[in-house]
Parts: C-alpha cells; sequence; structure tokens
C-alpha cells in the first residue's frame, strides 16, 4: 500500500505554515515535505514533527530567491560557493528534522552562462553535492521539471537528468520523478517507471491539467499506484498539488488507496 507525504508548501495554506503540521497528521498523513525549512530555525519544526508523529519525508536544497522568480541555482557558474555552502545548511537541517533524502533544483538557466557551461556547472553542482551528502547519511535526488510551468528551467525530462546522473558518477544521486510534470513533458509514465524504479529516490503526484488533487483530470493515478505497489515501491510519494479549496475537502483520493505509513 502506498504511503503519501503532504507538500505543505502546496496543502493546507489555509493555515500558517507552522501549523500545517498538524492539519496534515489530522487528515492522515504520516510524511511532510515542501520548498525549504530555512525561514524558520530547525528546533521549531522538528517540534512540530515530533509532535505530530510525522516524518521528514523530503525538502529542497536553497533554490535561491523564490519571490524574484529564482528557482534553484545548482546551474549557475557564478554561484557556485553560494550552493556550496547551501549544502552545508542543507545538512544542519537534515540531522535536525531526521530527514534522509533532499531535492536539488537545477534552476533557470540566465543570459550570463552558456547552456555548455550551465551543464558543466550543474554535474559539478551535484557531484559534489552528493559526496557530501552521502558522509551524512542523506541521499540527494534531481527534478526535472515542466517547461510551461517553469519556463526556461533547466532540466525538463527524465532521460535527460538521468543522463546528468549518470555524467556526476555519484553513487549517492537518484531521480525525483514528478509525475504532473513527466506527464506535460513526456508521457510514457508507466514505462518510464518500470524502467528506471530503481533509480528513482522520490515521487510527486497532482492531476494534469491544473495541477488539482490527483483524482482529477487525465492521469491514472489508480493504475499506476497499483503499478508502484505492485513493483515493490517501498519510498514516499509526494502530494504536490494546488487544492482546488479547502485543502480538508479534497482529500478523498487518498483515503480511497487506505494511505498507511
Amino acid at each position: 500500500m502506498p504511503k503519501f507525504s503532504a507538500n505543505l508548501s502546496m496543502l493546507f495554506t489555509e493555515y500558517a505554515f507552522l501549523d500545517r503540521f498538524e492539519a496534515a497528521a489530522k487528515a492522515g498523513f504520516r510524511g511532510v515535505e515542501y520548498l525549504g525549512p530555512y525561514e524558520f530555525p530547525a528546533p521549531e519544526i522538528a517540534a512540530r514533527l515530533k509532535a505530530n508523529g510525522l516524518t521528514q519525508a523530503l525538502f529542497n536544497l536553497p533554490s535561491g530567491d523564490w519571490g524574484k522568480g529564482e528557482r534553484g541555482i545548482a546551474c549557475h557558474p557564478d554561484r557556485v560557493a553560494e550552493f556550496r555552502e547551501g549544502v552545508s545548511r542543507t545538512i544542519d537541517y537534515a540531522h535536525a528534522l531526521g530527514c534522509s533524502m533532499v531535492n536539488c533544483l537545477a534552476g533557470i538557466a540566465t543570459p550570463k552562462s552558456t547552456i555548455t557551461e550551465a551543464h558543466r556547472t550543474l554535474v559539478e553542482n551535484l557531484r559534489y553535492a552528493a559526496e557530501r551528502l552521502e558522509k551524512e547519511g542523506v541521499l540527494l535526488v534531481v527534478e526535472p521539471i515542466n517547461r510551461f510551468d517553469m519556463p526556461g528551467f533547466f532540466l525538463t525530462h527524465s532521460a535527460r537528468a538521468l543522463d546528468v546522473i549518470d555524467e556526476t558518477g555519484a553513487s549517492n544521486l537518484k531521480l525525483q520523478y514528478d509525475i504532473y510534470h513527466m506527464q506535460r513533458m513526456e508521457g510514457e509514465l508507466t514505462a518510464t517507471i518500470e524502467k528506471n524504479l530503481a533509480r528513482i529516490g522520490h515521487i510527486q503526484i497532482a492531476g494534469n491539467p491544473g495541477r488539482h488533487e490527483p483524482d482529477i483530470g487525465e492521469i491514472n493515478y489508480p493504475f499506476l499506484i497499483g503499478r508502484l505497489d505492485a513493483l515493490g515501491y517501498a519510498g514516499w510519494i509526494g502530494a504536490e498539488y494546488k487544492p482546488k479549496g479547502k485543502t480538508e475537502d479534497g482529500l478523498g483520493w487518498m483515503r480511497a488507496y487506505g494511505a498507511r505509513n
């Protein structure tokens, strides 16, 4: 049976961020994830996790200034020092929150660098982060994202992300496979999952079109999640979508799976 984590950057936004932990637990989630914890002291978040019996499934490496449109800095040649400083900060939070997996957003390439320079920087930064994190017992994943939601994003297809992973030569680096993003970019969801399951560290879901609840739209999640169960996937499935209304009112999809942890 699947185990679902609530992405608190998108779910339960009716509440202040620190109050979303309790709301997620009451709704039946036993894991949480979000873009990043860095705006809050680690002990405050750790206390919310403990009080609500939640596992920190995932969070992202520092991704630059989100409010100014930055979506990661791993492909920015002029920000390597900042990226590496962010890895150290991530390690501190991962230990404090008991988190064993973090995600890297490649970012949007800037006019300051060529595609070749951006690619080389991404590979080198991923290699560095994977090696540092491996020593700390934390898995690194990297996520391709569709170009419609994030125009100019540097990694947009699963095959290209896997090629980048291969180029790093890192053993501590896997793919974060967001089904919504990959449906928009390439389809072939079942075939891609079956072929690459051993290389997938984390899965995220949302309905398409609209990125709403995963029981809305064209993606057959009962079939896909059934295949994940049959294939023996034991990782978290992150609920990363935009609720059409109040979060709690749209959780019938999760209860239908009899989700457990």
